[in-house]
C-alpha cells in the first residue's frame, strides 16, 4: 500500500495517540513505570542507609533505573568508595572530617571540557587507589586506566572492559559495572546549566540535581593530553531525575528515540555504531528545555519525536552533539567526523526525506501507525487503565518485588538487625504503595535470613541445651512469621529449616501445606497465570493479601548460610563463581519431599523423584526456567545418586553441564561426576 506524505500529516495526532498507545504496551504505562521506579528507589535507599563508611555504595543507573524493561536493554551499576570524595576546590574540604574522609581534588587546567585529573594532595591509606596511582608534575594522580584495570572484577570469564565499564552477560541480561568516585558539590564547569533552567526542569529538581552532586568515571578523552589518565565527569544521577522529571508522553518519545536508534544501528559492528541512546537522551533533553513543543501530549508525541529527529540531524550535519551539562564537550568529536559523519548524514536525510512515515520501518510501532491509516475514523482511548488488567499490573509489581529482593548476601545477625530497623524506620516514611509492599517483602527476606542465621551462630558455639533451645524457638517464629509476610514459596523455607534441624516429618506437613497452596489454580506464577482464576480469588484486594495468599517465586539462597548439607558443593561453587543459586519453587517443593520422606517413608520419597523427574525432563520453561536448568538437573542428579541409581545421575549431571551456567556450579557437578566415575 503506497502511502503519501499528505495523508500521514493529515492524521498525524490521531496517529500519534495510536503510537502513544502501542508505546505503552511496549515500554509501560504511567503506573507500570511508576511501580518499576519506586522500587528500585526504596531498595537504593535502604541499601544506602545500611552501608558503612568504609564500604562501596552501588548505585543503579542508565535506562534500567529510568523506568525501561526493554529486550535487550542493558543493567548499569556504579560503585564508589564511601569514604572518599572528589572536591573542586580546598575551601570545600572543611565539610569533611579527615580522619573518615580521603579527599581527592579536582585539576582541570590541561583537560578538555567534561574530563579531568584527579590528584591526591596527600597520601592516603586505601591501597587499590595508591596502586593506581601516578606521578605527574611532581604530583600524585589516579590514573582513570590503572583504576579502570584494578576495579575491573569480572562476574564472567568473558567479561570486556568496555569503555569505563566492565560489561558482560548472564542469560539474556547485559550488565555494566562502572567503578568510580563521587563528589558532593556540582561541578563549575556546568554552573551554566543552573542558569538555562527557565522553563524545565522545575526549580525543586534542579535543586535536587545540584545537592547531589556527581560522578567521576574511569575514560579519558581520547584526543585529550592525559587519555589514560583523565576522568570523565559523570551526570548519570542527573540524568534520571530528569527522566523522572519527564511526563509520560515524554518519556516514551525518549522510548521512541531508543528503539528507532536500535533500528539505525541493526546489523552495523560496534565500530559502525556512531548512534547510541545517549545521544538520544541528550536530544530529547535539549528538546524539552528548548519549549520546541508547547504542549506534551499523547496527540502530540509524533510531534516531538520530530523535532528530536530533526535536532539530531542539525548536529550530524555540524559533526556537534553538545552535552546537556556541559555544552562545550561534543560528543561527536571522537566518532563523528570525515566520511563516517557524511554517510550517516545522508542515511538520516535519506529519512527525513520519507517524513514520519519511515517510522513505519519499526516493527514494534509500525502496526500502530497502519491502523490509522486503515480505518481513518478509528475511535482511539488513551486511558492507561484501559490498557492493561489487573493482573498484568499485579504481575508488574511482583515481578519488580523479586526482582529487587535481593539485599546483599548478607553474612551475620548484626547485619540483618541493621536492615531491619533500617526498614521498621522507613515504613514510617511517606512511601508509596508499591513502596510499602517491597518492605514488607524485604522484611520476610531478613526474617528468613535471620532464623537460618541464628542456628548458624548456635550450632557452631559450645551452647547449653538452654540457649540452642530459645535459638530454634526464635528461628521458628521468624521463619513462620516470615511466611505471614511473604510469597506463598516462601513456606518453603520453614521446611528447609525443618530439613536441616532433622524435623522431617514437621517439614512433611509443611510441605503438604504448601504443595496444596502451589498446585491452587490462582496462584500467579512468574510465567504462569490464569487471569480468570487469578481475579476470582484475589481481585480487588490488597497486594499485600495477593503476595501472601496466591503469588508463588523462585527461592534465592545466601550462599553464606548452609541451608542443607547436600547442596554445600553447590552453595560453595556458585560462591567462587560470585553467582546466588536460584531454585524453582517446585524444583525445591519436590526435593526438599524427597530428602525428608526417605527418613520415614520410603514409597513417598520414590513418589517425590519420581514428581521431581517429570519436573525436569518435561517441563518446557513455565515452572522451571530455562535459565534455572542447571540447577535443576543437578538436584535431580544428587536425589538419583542418593538412590544408588548412579547412571540415571551420571546422565542429569552431564544435562546440567549442557545448559547454559546460570549458577556456575560446574566444579561441583564435575566433581560429584568424578566421584561417581571412581567409586
Amino acid at each position: 500500500m503506497a502511502i503519501q506524505l499528505s495523508e500521514i500529516e493529515m492524521s498525524l495526532q490521531k496517529i500519534s495517540e495510536s503510537v502513544y498507545i502501542g508505546l505503552c504496551l511496549k515500554i509501560g504505562t504511567p503506573q507500570q513505570v511508576a511501580i518499576r521506579r519506586d522500587l528500585v528507589d526504596i531498595t537504593e535507599l535502604l541499601e544506602h542507609k545500611v552501608t558503612r563508611t568504609d564500604e562501596y555504595i552501588m548505585m543503579r543507573s542508565g535506562s534500567h533505573k529510568e523506568g525501561f524493561r526493554l529486550e535487550g536493554s542493558d543493567v548499569d551499576f556504579m560503585y564508589w568508595p564511601n569514604d572518599h570524595r572528589v572536591l573542586w576546590d580546598f575551601s570545600q574540604a572543611t565539610m569533611y572530617n579527615t580522619h573518615r574522609h580521603s579527599l581527592i581534588l579536582c585539576d582541570i587546567s590541561e583537560s578538555p571540557p567534561g574530563f579531568t585529573l584527579l590528584w591526591l594532595p596527600m597520601e592516603i591509606a586505601d591501597i587499590v587507589v595508591l596502586s593506581a596511582c601516578v606521578r605527574m608534575n611532581g604530583a600524585l594522580y589516579i590514573s582513570s586506566e590503572k583504576y579502570r584495570n584494578k576495579t575491573h572484577n569480572p562476574i564472567h570469564p568473558y567479561d570486556t572492559v568496555h569503555g569505563p565499564c566492565s560489561s558482560g552477560k548472564v542469560g539474556n541480561l547485559e550488565y555494566d559495572n562502572a567503578f568510580c568516585f563521587v563528589s558532593d558539590f556540582w561541578p563549575p564547569s556546568a554552573s551554566s546549566w543552573i542558569d538555562r533552567c527557565h522553563s524545565w526542569p522545575p526549580p525543586h529538581v534542579v535543586n535536587d540535581i545540584v545537592r547531589s552532586g556527581c560522578h567521576f568515571v574511569p575514560i579519558g578523552h581520547k584526543l585529550g593530553n592525559n587519555a589514560d589518565n583523565e576522568w570523565r565527569i559523570s551526570f548519570s544521577q542527573a540524568e534520571q531525575k530528569l527522566v523522572y522529571a519527564m511526563n509520560h508522553t515524554q518519556f516514551l518519545t525518549y522510548g521512541l528515540l531508543k528503539l528507532f536508534v536500535k533500528e539505525v544501528n541493526k546489523g552495523l559492528s560496534e565500530n559502525e555504531k556512531l548512534l547510541c541512546s545517549y545521544h538520544m537522551k541528550t536530544a530529547i533533553f535539549w528538546t524539552i528545555q528548548r519549549n520546541t513543543i508547547v504542549q506534551w501530549c499523547p496527540q502530540q508525541l509524533l510531534a516531538g519525536f520530530w523535532a528530536c529527529f530533526k535536532l539530531l540531524l542539525k548536529w550530524v550535519s555540524e559533526g556537534v552533539c553538545p552535552n546537556f551539562f556541559i555544552p562545550e564537550n561534543n560528543m561527536f568529536l571522537n566518532k563523528v567526523h570525515g566520511v563516517a559523519q557524511r554517510n550517516l548524514f545522508a542515511k538520516l536525510y535519506g529519512l527525513y526525506e520519507k517524513g514520519i512515515a519511515f517510522l513505519l520501518q519499526i516493527p514494534s510501532i509500525s502496526s500502530y501507525i497502519m491502523a490509522v491509516l486503515c480505518n481513518p475514523r478509528l475511535s482511539i482511548c488513551t486511558d492507561e487503565h484501559s490498557l492493561i488488567s489487573e493482573v498484568a499490573l499485579d504481575k508488574e509489581l511482583f515481578n519488580e518485588i523479586d526482582r529487587n529482593d535481593t539485599l546483599p548476601s548478607i553474612q551475620n545477625l548484626r547485619r540483618c538487625t541493621e536492615y531491619l530497623q533500617m526498614v521498621q524506620q522507613l515504613i514510617r516514611s511517606p512511601l508509596s504503595q508499591y513502596q510499602i509492599t517491597m518492605l514488607q517483602k524485604f522484611t520476610a527476606t531478613l526474617l528468613q535470613t535471620s532464623a537460618f542465621l541464628l542456628h548458624e551462630m548456635n550450632t557452631s558455639t559450645s551452647g547449653v541445651n538452654k540457649q540452642m533451645y530459645i535459638a530454634d524457638k526464635r528461628s521458628c517464629y521468624m521463619l513462620k512469621l516470615a511466611a505471614k509476610f511473604g510469597f506463598v514459596s516462601d513456606m518453603l523455607y520453614i521446611a528447609l529449616y525443618y530439613h536441616k534441624t532433622l524435623r522431617y516429618k514437621e517439614a512433611l506437613s509443611v510441605l503438604e501445606i504448601t504443595k496444596v497452596k502451589l498446585a491452587q489454580p490462582s496462584l500467579l506464577y512468574p510465567r504462569n497465570v490464569d487471569p480468570g482464576r487469578y481475579t476470582e480469588a484475589v481481585g480487588g484486594k490488597s497486594w499485600s493479601t495477593k503476595m501472601n495468599q496466591a503469588v508463588a517465586y523462585d527461592i534465592w539462597l545466601n550462599n553464606h548460610i548452609c541451608y542443607s548439607n547436600e547442596l554445600t558443593p553447590e552453595q560453595q561453587s556458585a560462591l567462587q563463581n560470585k553467582r546466588i543459586l536460584v531454585f524453582p519453587s517446585f524444583i525445591l517443593l519436590h526435593m526438599l519431599g524427597f530428602l525428608c520422606s526417605r527418613h520415614v517413608d520410603p514409597l513417598r520419597a520414590q513418589a517425590a523423584l519420581d514428581d521431581l523427574q517429570v519436573l525436569v525432563h518435561l517441563d518446557r520453561g513455565v515452572l522451571v526456567p530455562i535459565l534455572y536448568r542447571d540447577i535443576s538437573w543437578e538436584i535431580l542428579g544428587i536425589c538419583q545418586q542418593m538412590t544408588g541409581n548412579h547412571q540415571a545421575a551420571l546422565y542429569s549431571y552431564h544435562q546440567s553441564l549442557a545448559q547454559y551456567p546460570s549458577h556456575k556450579i560446574h566444579n561441583a557437578t564435575r566433581q560429584r561426576i568424578q566421584d561417581l566415575v571412581v567409586n
